[in-house]
């Protein structure tokens, strides 16, 4: 038994040993007959065998437990030593600490840690404190008085060793809220904390507020570790120069924030300590620390404003370019929770945040996609940060995640998408991405929809008009048509629609002309004031519907004239020429003329009108009477409308053509010029497609009260604004005139 017991350290005799299946022979030579070398032997050899799994299976179903649990109470050190560490080998397993409890270990163990052996004491420790997770053996470990044992080591200088696998133990008793009030009643909780708060030992300080984390996992117990005043015991850890105990703490920090009042105690002391933490070259404890940071500041504004004061907005902003997921993804939760605050808001985006989170929405880990978008949809509100995300790259990442399979990536994506789209320009480069087509997929599908979603597709739509009437066909009042709209006609789901300056580059072609709407000046390439005397408007001007490229050229040709004219205009030229950078020259659409000059008309005739009834048949009128007048309605053939615009389109040397240049106009362009004009003048309507060339608006009107009854308040009547046959005549919506005027 001697040999055996020796030579099991070896690797190469414990392999041979299992083969052998010795362990049955071992056991049984643990009966109280054996002589206690055989005792000290055997458990020797199933010490250094019970490394192994296979062996502990072994053991456990050849009933081991029981005899090594009897040898305990061995008037011999090193058999007690030998069971105790082959017991603690054997409960890693979890069928093995479920039995030692039912063999009633807990008492013997107990009974061990008043060993005059160190060694002794610390493995029987070490059982408890992997035994003590299940709740059973708490509940009996508190009923034998191994609480009061606990305490007592912690409170023994002498036995500072064992203070780490004690602090274990308790952390682990910590958890049940029996335990805690228990511990609380005999005073064991306050020194529990004061001995945390007068150590110097890293391990212990570390292991105690491990304790703590598990203990607050339960709100009964984080009230009672509350009414301790836990809070300054963790903050005072925060300062201890060891990491470990700074990840420690931090953690503890996180879990007590589920209560309030811990919330509020370590927003008024701990937050400029966990800032600090930020800036940490450990990357565990910046984890730590922005993760209590992320729990501090979650619906407390006042939190918020604390991190804000604590300078902790720039290396939050650092923190998002770290490699770790739950850093990044806590730092944007932080920030987001930040943004809720208007000041805060904008002291955060003028660190660049919308640039710096490009990279984590591209990140692989779902928590961080997720976050991420959030805290895009929080700095989103404002144009700048709008603009600081489109120029950065930002839009891409977050279009695609819109195809993710992660239901609250997806959910939040959709809201960044739908704050996003607040203006034109960012709605327009977001449909350029592919947005349209994923948010409409996503909304087709029962189980990828939700109201981000459809809420994104509608403003998406409302803040690209151009879109939504070729791809809706309708336009509602509130969808007011600014300048750089266009009407390209109808497009089938799934077609992407060109820019209006894409469109300006493709050839005339024999098809349905583009009208677009711009009554706004262009800024011209040379200022008027600055033009000299002998150059054309044309030579000032870039042509309504060339490219950049063209466009430059024909500035330098007008350039290379000058150079042969009077010394003096040339030198004006150049001047002028120093002040223009070419290559940055914009596209734009040329200015209406016209169409400027028919709502200035419209102001000064219409708007004086007294009731919107009066207003809206005058501008009937006056679009019919702009569109070549009023037309029969058996002569609707002969008005060749379609031939006027052709020409326009040859005169112009373009498919796209402006409003204004329209003076035979159908249906359609004239329900537009009248929807644009009724805009202008804040006339409400709506703006309708049919078929067949087909177009209408739709005004509401509030009619009269009956003869003789005054004071009635009657709802709106909806009616369809005749500009073709009778211009100005009112259609009820329902009715045969309407259906004939949308139809026939």
């Amino acid at each position: 038994m001697m040999v055996f017991g020796i030579m099991a350290s070896n690797h190469d005799v414990k392999k041979l040993l299992r083969e052998l299946d010795v362990t049955s022979s071992l056991l049984s030579h643990l009966v109280p007959e054996e002589d206690v070398v055989i005792h000290e032997f055997a458990t020797l050899c199933l010490a250094h065998m019970a490394v192994e799994y296979t062996t502990k299976v072994q053991i456990f179903e050849q009933g081991g437990l029981e005899p090594l649990i009897s040898l305990l109470s061995s008037p011999d050190p090193d058999v007690t030593k030998n069971s105790v560490e082959c017991i603690y080998l054997l409960v890693q397993d979890f069928q093995s600490r479920a039995a030692v409890c039912e063999l009633n270990v807990i008492p013997p163990l107990l009974d061990l840690l008043k060993s005059e052996y160190p060694v002794i004491q610390l493995l029987a420790l070490k059982t408890l404190e992997v035994i003590s997770k299940d709740r059973e053996t708490r509940i009996i470990l508190g009923e034998n008085q191994g609480l009061d044992c606990l305490l007592k080591i912690l409170e023994t200088n002498e036995f500072n060793d064992l203070h780490v696998e004690a602090l274990a133990v308790l952390g682990n008793c910590l958890e049940d809220v029996h335990t805690m009030q228990l511990i609380r009643q005999t005073g064991g909780l306050k020194k529990l904390l004061s001995f945390v708060g007068v150590s110097t030992v890293p391990d212990i300080q570390k292991n105690a507020a491990k304790a703590i984390a598990k203990a607050a996992c339960d709100s009964e117990n984080r009230k009672i570790l509350n009414e301790e005043n836990v809070e300054n015991c963790l903050i005072n850890l925060l300062e201890v120069d060891d990491d470990g105990v700074k990840v420690a703490a931090s953690q503890a920090i996180s879990a007590m924030c589920e209560n309030l009042a811990s919330k509020r105690v370590f927003g008024l002391q701990g937050i400029p300590q966990l800032v600090q933490l930020l800036s940490s070259d450990d990357e565990e404890v910046k984890e730590a620390a922005v993760i209590a940071l992320a729990n501090l500041t979650t619906a407390s504004p006042s939190n918020a404003s604390a991190v804000a004061e604590a300078e902790g907005i720039e290396p939050l902003v650092k923190t998002l370019n770290t490699e770790r997921h739950e850093a990044v993804a806590n730092a944007a939760a932080v920030l987001t929770n930040m943004a809720m605050q208007e000041p805060l808001r904008l002291c955060i985006q003028s660190h660049g945040v919308m640039s710096v989170l490009t990279e984590p929405l591209r990140s692989a880990s779902s928590r961080v996609q997720s976050r991420a978008a959030l805290a895009v949809a929080a700095f989103g509100c404002d144009a700048n940060a709008r603009s600081e995300l489109r120029d950065a790259g930002g839009l891409g990442p977050l279009v695609e995640l819109l195809h993710s399979k992660d239901k609250e990536v997806r959910r939040n994506a959709c809201w960044a998408v739908m704050v996003c789209a607040s203006d034109e320009l960012t709605a327009v480069e977001l449909c350029r991405l592919g947005a349209l087509d994923i948010l409409e997929e996503v909304n087709r599908l029962t189980g990828h929809r939700n109201n981000f979603s459809e809420a994104a597709l509608e403003r998406l739509l409302d803040n690209n008009l151009s879109q939504k009437y070729s791809q809706m066909g309708y336009l509602s009042s509130s969808n007011v048509i600014t300048d750089g709209f266009y009407d390209y006609g109808k497009i089938k789901p799934g077609v992407k629609l060109l820019s209006l300056e894409e469109l300006s580059m493709q050839e005339l072609a024999d098809r349905r002309a583009i009208i677009f709407i711009n009554a706004k000046p262009q800024e011209n390439v040379l200022a008027v004031e600055e033009k000299p005397q002998h150059l054309s408007y044309e030579q000032t001007t870039l042509s309504p519907f060339t490219s950049r490229k063209s466009s430059r050229e024909k500035l330098r040709k007008g350039k290379g004239k000058k150079e042969e004219e009077k010394m003096k205009e040339v030198e004006i030229m150049s001047e002028v020429q120093d002040e223009i950078n070419l290559e940055d020259v914009q596209w734009q659409p040329p200015p209406d003329f016209m169409l400027m000059n028919y709502i200035n008309d419209a102001s000064k005739t219409i708007l004086p009108l007294a009731t919107t009834r009066e207003q809206v048949v005058a501008l009937a009128q006056f679009v019919a009477d702009k569109m070549g007048g009023a037309i029969e309605r058996d002569k609707l053939h002969d008005f060749s409308w379609e031939l006027h615009i052709s020409e326009i389109k040859f005169e112009l040397k373009s498919n796209i053509v402006p409003i204004g240049k329209v003076k035979k106009g159908t249906f359609y362009h004239r329900a537009l010029l009248f929807k644009v004009i009724a805009d202008r003048l804040g006339i409400g309507c709506s703006l309708v497609r049919g078929e067949y060339n087909r177009g209408w608006n739709e005004v509401k009107l509030v009619d009269d009260s009956p003869q003789g009854v005054t004071g009635l308040l009657l709802p709106p009547q909806e009616y369809i604004v005749d500009l073709m046959f009778v211009p100005g005549f009112l259609m009820k919506q329902e009715s045969v005139e309407a259906d004939q005027y949308k139809y026939i």
